[in-house]
């Protein structure tokens, strides 16, 4: 069994007990459910964007403990201040030490932003408590959905009002799951049953996704230099979390990555 696998067959009991706690018409009730929703493509698309999605994530499997200390609303909140477009936050516990209140607080602290609610999610119950706690788009990672629940839960998001950000991590992932109904594609440099990073992966499929949708690169990605090799292949999203996590100051990480991502090249 491998990681993803242990992580789903927990994600499913989770989702039993969560929805048995508090119903999906108790969530549709909430505040926050009825928030106006704010576009990760207008947000990623913008003149002047940074296309970088900044993530907030304490620990994962893979590299056990990154940040256990930060604040999910003050480390958010100095990530738009350094120029990130978007926000995202893991909301899984069991293997990333993340809770829906770290959400809860990313929003409160950052009215303005686009949220993405990073977990596994396999239940349209997952998708109304997305909603209900703040978020703006939801994550669908294709190697633990058929292309029917892709579909399915696409649609289901769209009728909440939320964006879809669709995950692959080969060619034939893409080609299998790929469908009208998400909004952002966004390539895993990391293989989530071998936790094996390799920036390539993203270069190699950018040709493969149609212009129609917002192109996300993830994970691996550490050095403006591959970044705009990655702007010049197409993508205007990048999801960025360990790489400023690890460090003392998030905020002040993606801050020198903004600026170093801005500064003209010199001719030689």
């Amino acid at each position: 069994m491998t990681i993803l696998d242990k992580i789903i067959a927990e994600k499913r009991q989770e989702v039993v007990r969560r929805e048995a706690e508090t119903s999906a018409a108790q969530l549709q009730k909430s505040p926050l459910f009825a928030r106006p929703v704010l576009s990760a493509r207008a947000a990623l698309t913008a003149a002047g964007s940074s296309g970088i999605i900044a993530e907030f994530k304490r620990r994962s499997p893979s590299k056990g403990v990154i940040n256990g200390t930060a604040e999910a609303g003050a480390t958010t909140a100095g990530y738009v201040a350094a120029g990130a477009a978007c926000l995202s936050v893991l909301t899984d516990e069991p293997f990333f030490g993340g809770t829906p209140a770290d959400l809860q607080a990313a929003r409160a602290a950052n009215p303005g932003t686009p949220i993405l609610r990073k977990d596994f999610v396999i239940s349209e119950y997952q998708i109304t408590e997305a909603r209900a706690l703040g978020a703006d788009f939801i994550l669908l990672i294709a190697s633990c959905l058929t292309p029917a629940e892709v579909v399915q839960l696409s649609q289901f998001a769209h009728l909440l009002g939320l964006e879809v950000l669709l995950e692959v991590h080969d060619e034939a992932e893409l080609r299998s799951h790929l469908t009208s109904s998400v909004d952002l594609v966004g390539v895993n440099n990391r293989n989530l049953s071998t936790f094996v990073t390799d920036v390539d992966t993203s270069a190699r499929l950018a040709s493969l996704i149609p212009d129609s949708f917002v192109k996300v690169a993830e994970s691996g990605l550490q050095h403006a230099s591959t970044i705009l090799a990655l702007r010049q292949a197409g993508y205007q999203g990048f999801l960025i979390g360990e790489t400023f996590m690890k460090t003392p100051d998030p905020a002040a990480a993606l801050a020198g990555l903004v600026a170093e991502l801005s500064t003209p090249v010199s001719a030689s």
